[in-house]
């Protein structure tokens, strides 16, 4: 072993060198359990309805006029100027705050009801529609952030500014794995098929944070090899790899014996589950070998590698074989111009699998254990982004008022919650802030959002930083 360094030394090493026996063990253990234990101990703190998410990302701001928030009244306001009442003291982004005026803007798709719930749904979204006694519809969700990036950081971690850990990496934490042989959280990014302004994705929307780095997402990527690095160079046998995994192995545990650093332990942890993956991945990731009948019901993009569609086949095969957290990115939702055709796009690509995701779950006796999310990070304007005309506009972004819906585990189907004012700006019944959908999705994984943390600096840090409540109206 190598000798101690004392001028490398940090609190933590200290401590573990210092200490004796048991003593040692019950000091560390109480200054931080985590950092101690050698992997995550399920901390659920009551009976989940939940075991795993399946969280359908929708990145650039789905219009909520065009899908889910049915305003038939605003077809008599076409071009009038949005009322100062309504619109207030609401910042506006750098694309509209020039413009001479706010034209009202009515959506130029149908609504009608849908389900014995008789929920109104677009014209644009037929298969969600057969799912509409499935899903639980939120159309008074609220956030701060106006602009891309920002938005999503706070949707993926509770906060605005980048380095905090993603909502799949605090579950990863706080529950653990259900398979030793694949990831707890898996990413997916799929890229639309229409032509459209597609928002960058940066890596962190699924990272680790300040949490250890085992926990971060894993992204699988379409083609040969979903994820990068994994496969065995030419020349390489599983038998030679083994052998340099348990050198390489060798090697670090010395290091760890020496500094107790909880991110070499990680790193021993990270490549024999890499070495695992070797065997787990290409089967589960090789969705050929499914029959016709599934690539039919998911729509006729869902043979083509990394589109949406495939990638909600996958996401299946994932949440069947023990896979904690999924995330499904769908890009491309930013229409600040030439919405009407730009949004059909959209929900060709996301509509049917969408829908076959859900009932598929089902069918499989998946869904009453798994929650489904389908969202983006704010929501639209009524009023139009540069000209308007009776078939063409676009819209800015909107936070005060969104729609997203959930299915499946603990959640009632049917049904409503929130309401909006007759121009989808402001909300007028039971609002749902971002923090408080993350504090009931962890709610149905069996968490309460107000004990999971982790401490930072010098401070215990949680998903919803200080805020947040269960949306008890929804749960069935």
């Amino acid at each position: 072993m190598h000798p101690f360094d004392p001028l490398h030394v940090t609190r933590r090493q200290f401590l573990g060198k210092s200490s004796l026996g048991i003593g040692s063990a019950a000091l560390a253990s109480l200054l931080n359990p985590r950092a101690f234990a050698s992997g995550a101990n399920p901390v659920a703190h009551f009976a989940p309805k939940a075991k795993r998410v399946i969280w359908l990302t929708q990145a650039g701001a789905p219009s909520q006029l065009e899908t889910f928030d049915h305003k038939p009244g605003l077809a008599a306001m076409f071009d009038q100027d949005l009322p100062a009442s309504v619109r207030g003291d609401q910042r506006l982004t750098g694309f509209t705050s020039g413009q001479a005026r706010l034209p009202v803007a009515p959506s130029v798709y149908k609504f009608s009801q849908h389900g014995q719930c008789g929920m109104w749904l677009s014209e644009l979204l037929p298969h969600t529609a057969n799912i509409a006694d499935e899903i639980c519809l939120i159309r008074s969700m609220h956030t701060e952030a106006i602009n891309h990036d920002p938005g999503m950081t706070l949707l993926q971690t509770g906060h605005q500014i980048g380095g905090r850990p993603s909502f799949g990496a605090w579950v990863s934490y706080g529950l653990g794995s259900m398979n030793e042989d694949l990831p707890t959280f898996v990413a997916m990014v799929s890229r639309p098929s229409g032509p459209t302004n597609a928002q960058p994705l940066h890596e962190r929307m699924w990272s680790s944070g300040f949490l250890p780095a085992k926990y971060q997402g894993l992204r699988f990527s379409p083609g040969k090899d979903p994820v990068l690095y994994l496969s065995n160079p030419p020349g390489i046998t599983p038998v030679r790899r083994r052998g340099m995994l348990d050198d390489l192995a060798a090697l670090n545990r010395i290091t760890l014996d020496d500094y107790q650093d909880p991110e070499t332990r990680d790193r021993i942890d990270q490549f024999e589950m890499a070495f695992r993956m070797q065997s787990s991945v290409p089967e589960l990731a090789d969705i050929s070998q499914e029959p016709a009948a599934v690539f039919e019901r998911y729509g006729p993009e869902s043979r083509k590698p990394g589109s949406y569609a495939a990638n909600c086949i996958l996401a299946r095969r994932l949440a069947e074989r023990g896979v904690r957290f999924i995330q499904l990115y769908h890009r491309g939702w930013d229409q600040h111009d030439k919405l009407p055709s730009g949004i059909k796009s959209q929900c060709y690509d996301i509509d049917q699998p969408s829908a076959a995701l859900v009932m598929e779950l089902k069918e499989r006796g998946l869904l009453e254990d798994t929650l489904v999310i389908w969202g983006g990070e704010f929501g639209r304007t009524v009023f139009s982004q540069g000209k308007l005309t009776a078939d063409n506009y676009g819209r800015d972004h909107h936070p005060r008022c969104f729609s997203i819906w959930m299915a499946g585990a603990g959640v009632k189907g049917g049904q409503v919650h929130g309401e909006t004012d007759d121009f989808s700006y402001n909300i007028v019944k039971d609002p749902v802030h971002i923090h408080d959908l993350n504090a009931t999705a962890l709610h149905l994984l069996g968490i309460d959002h107000t004990r999971l943390t982790h401490r930072f600096q010098g401070r215990d840090y949680r998903l919803t930083d200080v805020h947040g409540h269960v949306v008890s109206k929804i749960l069935a």
